[in-house]
């Protein structure tokens, strides 16, 4: 394996005007994300917002130049003068601050989603609001939709209050002061331009706001800018009160922090659902073919994300989170799957999308064809955390318990099956992690049962124990190999996966098996401190982020604190200059691939962050 220099993946904090390429696309690791709890944008460190959906995280973006620079549609906002920029998110937020330097002046942009006085506002709000701070500094900006993810024809519409665009069913209008706005003036736009324009220059205290309004098939807000103005410093102090709830007093502070803040942009706030990502289709290599759509709910990613936001003594989104995906499915025939939408109806299907991909690397796709898996670790998954949110002093309803012995009575049949893996490949085999989360589901449901939150028949309780013996015979034989020192991908193969890491955690196995997996695992799979997926996937895709961080979990349970810690604190300074992390780091170069935020890649870090303290001589 190519073993990339830590260097590479240093966070950078300075970005200029021509880190776009001729295509006018950026590195990945450039974007930041703010979000208001139903969307997300993602910001370039030139002050360019290239991603946007309204209304929701999956619903089409109004701004898609992230995967189309030509016809995706962006907001621009940034110095007329050559620049650089620095910035950085207000300490305990989601709102982010971007400083431009020139050479006539200093300005500051303050981006946020704003939330209401009772929390999420009913439409969508952007705000941008520009100080300046030192001598002057001539701003130009611009909105311009996008039209590739078929929401229609734009059109500018004229109004008695001012001029909408409109992409069927979406709204959006921008309101602000201080603006220099121009495409209202007479003679200012042509006929066939659909969009907002203005430019201003900016002074020593000076203040613009430029606030963007979306709706979806319904009328249109136009708030007072000055208000606008007051929500964003009412967002801070939102974001603030939500992070003196968040209890984390032990190491690497500030990247356990950001990315629970991170995970917290995912969590879709009108259901309670979690995101995989917030984009679709962003490449996991340079040669394309493997462009997914995570702005789903998989069950792993929202079973994990609950789990951290648990220890961290969080109350609201894992019990939303937990009650959502239990009514979901309810609602859906009481059927483990794989995934939902975010709102709980069930995926329909894949869909081709007309855009060119990020820098030209496609395809674009809306949907996600992993839904007709088997993937037998989901058992594990809905299990694993209902029990740990039992054991948390929570307490089941009566239908609930039912679909949860089903699940396991499930999982006693399951397993003996051939399945897709957690990595939803394309040929079943007898994975061996895959047999592990059968292994995890059933404990679950006999912990369950201990806490008496489920009541089994003797006869289905005994049924379970004996299953879970099975299981553990079938991997002693088929799942290690001796000659290896490792247990293996699937029987009889020499390939190794690094999804067996999450089983010391589980509980499977904290012995001399799983350190000697450990060691086989990185040196086979790794790249500098990150790891690939599986044998085989460094010819066709990145290091995996959060499995990386499953070995620093892996470590710390099986006592070695030491290198847990080293290797801990060396995946930390490879987040991007604002602690973000996608789905996938290039074990050559270091930049970001995938799609991003990655929730798996945040959960991961904060759980490796705890089982390290937790494992530790006394605790936390």
């Amino acid at each position: 394996m190519s073993q990339v220099d830590d260097s590479t993946h240093q966070a950078r904090t300075r970005g200029s005007d021509t880190d776009r390429d001729d295509a006018g696309y950026v590195d990945l690791r450039d974007y930041a994300v703010i979000g208001d709890g139903r969307t997300v944008a993602l910001i370039a460190r030139d002050g360019r917002i290239d991603w946007l959906p309204i209304p929701a995280i999956h619903t089409p973006p109004v701004f898609s130049a992230l995967l189309d620079a030509d016809r995706g549609g962006h907001f621009e906002l940034r110095p007329v003068e050559p620049f650089v920029s620095e910035r950085h998110y207000v300490d305990g937020t989601n709102v982010l601050l971007t400083r431009f330097t020139t050479a006539t002046g200093v300005v500051e942009v303050t981006d946020a989603l704003v939330t209401g006085v009772a929390g999420r506002l009913p439409w969508a709000e952007l705000a941008r609001r520009i100080d300046g701070i030192d001598g002057r500094v001539d701003m130009t900006w611009s909105v311009r939709p996008g039209d590739v993810f078929g929401k229609g024809r734009i059109e500018r519409i004229e109004t008695a209050h001012g001029p909408i665009l409109r992409a069927d069913p979406i709204n959006i209008a921008l309101v602000g002061f201080g603006h220099g706005r121009t495409d209202t003036e007479d003679g200012a736009i042509g006929s066939g331009e659909k969009l907002f324009t203005g430019r201003f220059t900016t002074s020593p205290g000076s203040r613009a706001l430029l606030c963007l309004v979306g709706t979806d098939d319904e009328p249109i807000h136009l708030p007072d800018p000055h208000i606008v103005d007051q929500g964003v410093d009412r967002t801070i102090d939102a974001w603030k009160i939500w992070s003196d709830e968040f209890t984390w007093d032990g190491p690497w502070a500030e990247a356990v922090h950001r990315s629970a803040l991170a995970l917290k942009t995912l969590i879709f706030s009108p259901t309670g659902s979690i995101a995989a990502a917030a984009t679709t289709s962003l490449p996991e290599n340079v040669k394309g073919g493997k462009n997914w759509d995570y702005r789903f709910a998989w069950v792993r990613d929202l079973a994990y994300t609950t789990h951290a936001l648990l220890r961290f003594g969080l109350r609201e989104e894992p019990h939303a989170a937990v009650s959502w995906i239990l009514s979901a499915l309810k609602a859906n025939g009481g059927e483990m799957r794989i995934f939902l939408r975010l709102d709980g109806t069930l995926p329909d299907g894949v869909h081709d999308i007309e855009a060119e991909g990020w820098r030209g690397i496609g395809p674009v796709k809306a949907g996600n064809p992993a839904a007709g898996q088997l993937q037998l670790g989901t058992y594990a998954d809905i299990l694993a955390i209902i029990a740990g949110y039992a054991a948390d002093g929570n307490i089941l309803d009566r239908s609930t318990a039912a679909m949860l012995c089903d699940f396991a009575d499930e999982a006693c049949t399951q397993w003996q099956k051939k399945d897709a893996g957690m990595w939803e490949l394309p040929k079943n085999r007898h994975y061996v992690s895959s047999k592990l989360g059968c292994w995890q589901a059933l404990k679950s449901a006999i912990r369950l049962a201990d806490l008496g939150e489920v009541l089994p028949s003797p006869k289905r309780l005994a049924y379970w124990h004996k299953n879970v013996r099975l299981i553990e015979k079938w991997v002693d034989k088929h799942g290690w190999s001796e000659k290896l020192g490792a247990y293996v991908m699937y029987p009889g193969s020499k390939s190794l996966d690094a999804s067996v890491l999450l089983h010391a955690p589980s509980g499977f196995d904290r012995g001399e098996r799983m350190s000697s997996t450990i060691d086989r695992i990185r040196e086979q799979l790794g790249a500098g401190p990150h790891l690939f997926r599986y044998s085989g996937a460094e010819k066709e895709e990145g290091t995996f982020v959060a499995c990386s961080f499953w070995a620093v979990s892996a470590l710390a349970c099986v006592g070695r604190h030491d290198e847990a810690t080293d290797l801990m604190d060396r995946l930390v300074a490879t987040a991007n200059d604002v602690g973000l992390y996608s789905e996938m780091i290039s074990a050559e170069d270091g930049s970001f691939l995938g799609n991003l935020p990655q929730g798996l890649s945040h959960l991961a870090l904060v759980n490796a962050a705890a089982d390290i303290v937790d494992t530790s001589e006394g605790g936390m």
